[in-house]
């Protein structure tokens, strides 16, 4: 091994946090749910130990794997093809689009949970989203499942236009269908939850949860101060903010989200079994 290649190995065990810039060993930083332990600042974490994490078990079956986008419109940018840039994300991050639906089980009681991703496409939403979301939805109607989806979302993706924006209408009407059956659907907003997702099924959940420090809104504080020419409070669109203004329920830290939410379905749901 080489003098580059050994303190590149060495260099890789460590991350510096977004937020205080402190380091954190690597292996400490997936002990502590990718929660920095010096500012309690809530990095990225990886899709499948977030649902390890709130599931019993960490246990549960990925569905709808096999949904993948398509370039409806020959969208290209800078030379490149939307249909290479998929084949490129598919392939570097392992999954098939930027939501992952799952069944599995929280307190003993069945549930159908979706988790976006923000790495994939900047977790933003297209049809395969859209899609996603609507057959988990209409699963949890067929098998009186609650429903509880982690959003984190750049907003609409840009290479697919209006099909992009249809989505925002298509996800409310699957929960205007599980209101009509009783079924309850719970949100968790997770940093950042922004745009389209923010504008449609992100606050449509019967409770509404924000992990803590989560920057959520429609545009971003940057941009709103630009528009308005104003400068903005520090937290404004973070987590507590929006909690004083009366725009999410409660506001809880990863560590605490898998209690919530056994605790928020015995309050919701007391159906034990499918």
């Amino acid at each position: 091994m080489n003098w580059f290649s050994e303190h590149l190995n060495i260099a890789s065990l460590w991350v510096k946090c977004k937020n205080c810039g402190q380091g954190i060993f690597n292996k400490s930083l997936s002990m502590n749910l990718y929660v920095c332990p010096k500012c309690d600042f809530h990095e990225y974490i990886p899709v499948e130990e977030r649902l390890k994490n709130i599931l019993d078990k960490g246990k549960y079956k990925e569905l709808y794997q096999n949904v993948i986008s398509k370039d409806f419109l020959d969208f290209e940018i800078k030379g490149e093809k939307y249909n290479t840039k998929i084949e490129k994300t598919i392939l570097a991050s392992g999954k098939s689009s930027a939501f992952t639906a799952v069944s599995g089980k929280i307190g003993g009681v069945p549930v159908n949970v979706g988790v976006m991703d923000f790495k994939f496409f900047g977790g933003s939403m297209g049809s395969v989203v859209g899609e996603k979301f609507y057959r988990l939805a209409m699963s949890c109607i067929d098998k009186k499942r609650p429903l509880i989806v982690f959003s984190a979302s750049g907003g609409a993706r840009m290479q697919e236009a209006i099909i992009s924006l249809m989505q925002m209408a298509k996800t409310s009407a699957a929960l205007a269908l599980l209101e009509e059956k009783n079924i309850p659907f719970i949100s968790v907003l997770t940093h950042p939850t922004t745009g389209g997702v923010s504008a449609s099924f992100a606050f449509l959940g019967d409770v509404i949860i924000a992990e803590k420090g989560a920057l959520i809104g429609f545009a971003g504080p940057r941009v709103i101060e630009q528009t308005i020419k104003q400068k903005l409070p520090d937290n404004f669109q973070r987590a507590d903010f929006l909690k004083d203004c009366g725009m999410v329920d409660m506001v809880i830290h990863r560590k605490d989200m898998k209690k919530t939410l056994e605790n928020i379905l015995k309050l919701l749901w007391n159906q034990k079994t499918d």
